[in-house]
């Protein structure tokens, strides 16, 4: 593997949608609650828009349905949205039911409308999921946080070219993913 190759790896591996939803749903929950309470939130959007999604992911790896985390067969992605949706969807009803803070609950939706969004485009052209996700996750933070977030495009940036260097996606695809996940993100404002 070239010095290139390994490095987009890393990148890759290192902001994977599980990993930067984490840390942005962590936040995103504490600047919607104002309190300590708000990472307890912020945590459970974590674990059902990224962790059990990619738990979802490793135990059909384990089955022998997909050789990686990537799925690169697009046809072959579909249950992955359906279990993102239903799990987003989930962390959302006990949210309302918790009476979790607005924010939150906004970026939960956020999420369920960009998951829509990639299923509706993966069915007929390969979108790339990690460039949403990484776009969404900084828009996200501009609008709860403030617009210094937005240098926070670096990393989108990174996840794009290491998708396209490690030749899972074409440079359209990993555009059109954080295009994706900027808009939605950004319809935040407005909810």
């Amino acid at each position: 593997m070239t010095d290139m190759a390994a490095t987009a790896r890393r990148v890759t591996d290192t902001l994977q949608p599980r990993n930067v939803l984490l840390v942005g749903m962590l936040s995103i929950g504490l600047a919607a609650s104002g309190h300590w309470t708000g990472l307890l939130w912020g945590l459970l959007g974590a674990l059902c828009a990224g962790i059990v999604p990619a738990a979802y992911i490793e135990w059909e790896r384990g089955r022998g349905k997909w050789g990686d985390r990537h799925v690169v067969d697009r046809t072959k992605r579909a249950p992955i949205f359906f279990v993102i949706l239903g799990s987003i969807g989930t962390g959302s009803l006990l949210m309302v039911l918790g009476d979790a803070p607005g924010g939150i609950l906004a970026a939960m939706l956020a999420l369920w409308v960009m998951t829509v969004g990639l299923l509706a485009v993966n069915t007929v052209w390969k979108i790339s999921v990690d460039s949403a996700v990484a776009s969404s996750v900084v828009a996200l933070l501009a609008c709860v946080h403030s617009a210094w977030w937005l240098l926070a495009y670096a990393m989108t940036l990174a996840v794009c070219w290491s998708r396209v260097a490690l030749r899972y996606h074409t440079t359209a695809q990993t555009v059109a993913g954080a295009c994706l996940g900027a808009a939605t993100a950004t319809a935040y404002l407005f909810v």
